[in-house]
């Protein structure tokens, strides 16, 4: 699975599909992120207490109607897409790999977490599997709630100052080959970093053209955005000229 960018564009990720398009964790929502042309889609796992696998951020947060991991595993092996499969669940991780490789989408997939016993547990029954590590946690979904951004743009202004002198130890410790960090933690030097190591950045979840430039100009390799319209047009456009700056 491609998880670096290069010399090329960035890698275009849906979030939970296109949330900001159709219901989130949904085909509709898969559906209208490949209208868009991404290249990667996201979604999230979680386990109910009993039953299949389901695709929602959170057992309170499902679709209308639930969709279940194998149906949308098999909706998305038949597309020409990658996979962002973010794990809300900490029980039930080898139904997880073992669905992928059911699937045969082990190879363009990468798991990711913020809990590294998940991590190493989906490893351990999958060695293939790529391996992503979250950060910081979001546990409740703090970062979308539109009344708490300035609080939420101080605190990590704070932690983007103090993340890429952090970044080579949180890749030994977790052993990813991609960090998917909160868009407003990047920096160039963090994504430095990581590229030294070679290790991927993927920045969640931006549907800000000014924030896109500024994390295109710093490098990163992958966007991931609840609107993936946000993609075409900013490349039928010129970056903002105030966006190119490089914040270290």
């Amino acid at each position: 699975m491609k998880l670096l960018r290069g010399d090329g564009p960035l890698i275009r990720v849906g979030h939970r599909g296109a949330a900001l398009l159709a219901p989130e964790n949904t085909l509709e929502s898969f559906e209208a992120a490949l209208a868009q042309g991404v290249d990667a889609i996201e979604f999230d796992v979680v386990a109910p207490a009993d039953g299949a696998l389901l695709i929602g951020h959170s057992l309170s947060e499902l679709p209308k109607r639930p969709v279940a991991l194998e149906e949308a595993l098999s909706f998305l092996a038949e597309r020409d897409v990658a996979l962002h499969v973010d794990l809300k669940l900490t029980t039930r991780l080898d139904e997880v790999a073992n669905a992928l490789e059911r699937h045969g989408l082990v190879e363009r997939s990468v798991v990711s977490s913020f809990h590294l016993p998940s991590l190493r547990a989906v490893a351990a029954h999958s060695a293939p599997v790529t391996i992503g590590f979250t950060y910081p946690e979001d546990r409740y979904g703090v970062s979308n709630r539109r009344g708490m951004k300035p609080a939420i743009r101080l605190g990590t202004l704070a932690l983007r100052r103090a993340l890429a002198a952090r970044v080579p130890a949180m890749i030994t410790r977790t052993g990813a080959r991609a960090l998917m960090l909160q868009h407003a933690v990047v920096s160039p030097a963090a994504i430095a970093r990581a590229h030294a190591a070679g290790v991927a950045v993927w920045a969640w979840t931006v549907d800000d053209a000014d924030e896109l430039a500024r994390l295109d100009a710093a490098g990163v390799d992958a966007v991931i955005s609840n609107d993936p319209r946000l993609f075409a047009q900013a490349a039928g456009s010129a970056w903002p000229a105030s966006a190119a700056r490089e914040d270290r």
